[in-house]
């Protein structure tokens, strides 16, 4: 008994039409390479008869190459709400803040927080200045010890520019001497 009779007319059916939707494959003649030996040329195309009409050969099919598409640089990350990181302060604005010409309206002393601690009470009392509707403050990192940079006063930068307070600060600078100088940071608010 073939596999054939053991099949149902539906199977019978669908093996039918699958068996006609598949092409056999054909054959290639395969080729025996001889080393040293010499390739015969390709028999060359008749010449049309005298009189005979002349025709044209049909196009050889030329595979299209593929379009190059010019890819755009990678657009920068959309921030919070759109707004970008805190930029430089003006130096018109910060010599403003530097003259009280434009109040500082609170400060932050971080002296003495642990690096995690500072960041907790800088994020706090950012937000609340932003809430309070102040539109500059003043925060005092301290300079570290010996002169050198201080963790707080190396961390800050990053701080006052991750998403977080993106929505928060628009701009920061050093501050001038007379309000700490290296060791504090003149911030500008956004308004709520």
């Amino acid at each position: 008994m073939s596999r054939r009779d053991d099949l149902s007319p539906d199977d019978r059916r669908i093996w039918a039409r699958v068996s006609g939707s598949v092409t056999p494959k054909v054959a290639r003649k395969s080729r025996l390479i001889i080393p040293g030996a010499v390739e015969p040329e390709p028999p060359a195309a008749p010449l049309p008869k005298a009189g005979a009409k002349a025709t044209k050969a049909p196009p050889k099919f030329v595979k299209p190459k593929p379009a190059i598409v010019p890819v755009a640089p990678p657009s920068p990350p959309v921030s919070v709400r759109g707004r970008g990181a805190p930029e430089e302060l003006e130096p018109r604005r910060k010599r403003r803040l530097s003259r009280e010409r434009d109040p500082i309206e609170a400060k932050i002393d971080l002296h003495g927080y642990g690096r995690f601690q500072a960041q907790d009470a800088l994020t706090a009392f950012l937000m609340g200045a932003q809430a309070r509707g102040y539109r500059s403050v003043l925060v005092v990192t301290g300079q570290g010890r010996r002169g050198g940079t201080g963790v707080i006063r190396a961390s800050v930068h990053e701080w006052l520019a991750a998403p977080g307070l993106r929505t928060v600060v628009s701009g920061f600078a050093p501050a001038a001497r007379h309000h700490g100088g290296d060791g504090a940071l003149y911030v500008t608010i956004r308004r709520g």
